[in-house]
């Protein structure tokens, strides 16, 4: 089977997921603002801690109808473009998890989710549907919602890191295993690398290694665990040395 066709057949579906900007600021805005999401629902609750779940349910949806998810994103993206200028990646792509996360650091996230804050409060609050007690309460209060969106990405962070080592482990055991010829082990690895596929951050490296490891261990897979490889499926191995 020509390694081109395999491609278009393969198991996991990576055809989406070529590395570039706008792929990687995509999982950066997905996966913090997931992170700060979360962040700004458990500061607000601490903030009213006196308040039943509707009301704060009520406030939560007020700042989200008046633009807190779009903003979020936005203030993401911005941090993103200004960190990388900062830190010296004009262009091209994030090599490591470490440079995302010094880019988000420089790029002053934090400050303006601050600033985004004041003005989705001030927006709801002009609006009728938060009194000037609880907007000033959020006001006063929001420096328990920064921290917590501070420690939330840092934790974020740290979890990314930990996904990248062990999936970056999993692609060693499978060399070692494809190295060996032992097709159960190539397996068992294999389904450990697809496992970690929705939630790895999209660099490069990690990326390329894996759609060769799919391409070849589907070539072996189809082949009846085959590994008598043409010089052109050796040449494809040969990458992931």
């Amino acid at each position: 089977m020509e390694i081109n066709n395999l491609e278009k057949n393969n198991n996991i579906n990576l055809e989406n997921n070529l590395v570039n900007e706008n792929t990687q600021k995509n999982f950066l805005e997905t996966i913090l603002g997931k992170t700060i999401n979360t962040a700004v629902d458990i500061g607000i609750r601490a903030i009213f801690p006196n308040f039943v779940e509707d009301q704060v349910i009520n406030i939560k949806d007020n700042l989200l109808n008046y633009g807190l998810k779009d903003g979020i994103t936005k203030t993401i993206d911005d941090s993103v473009d200004l960190g990388k200028s900062l830190i010296g990646i004009v262009t091209g792509n994030f090599e490591n998890v470490s440079q995302m996360q010094t880019a988000i650091q420089s790029g002053g996230l934090i400050d303006g989710i601050s600033s985004l804050l004041d003005n989705i409060v001030d927006k709801v609050n002009q609006s009728g549907l938060i009194n000037n007690t609880v907007a000033q309460t959020i006001k006063q209060g929001k420096d328990i919602i920064l921290s917590n969106v501070e420690n939330n990405i840092e934790k974020s962070f740290r979890n990314q890191y930990a996904v990248i080592e062990s999936t970056n482990k999993y692609i060693d055991n499978w060399k070692g295993y494809f190295e060996s010829k032992n097709f159960e082990g190539m397996k068992k690895e294999y389904d450990k690398i697809e496992s970690q596929l929705k939630s790895i951050a999209p660099i490069e490296k990690t990326i390329n290694d894996i759609k060769t490891i799919e391409v070849l261990h589907n070539l072996i897979k189809n082949n009846g665990q085959d590994f008598n490889l043409t010089q052109e499926e050796l040449d494809l191995a040969e990458k992931l040395k």
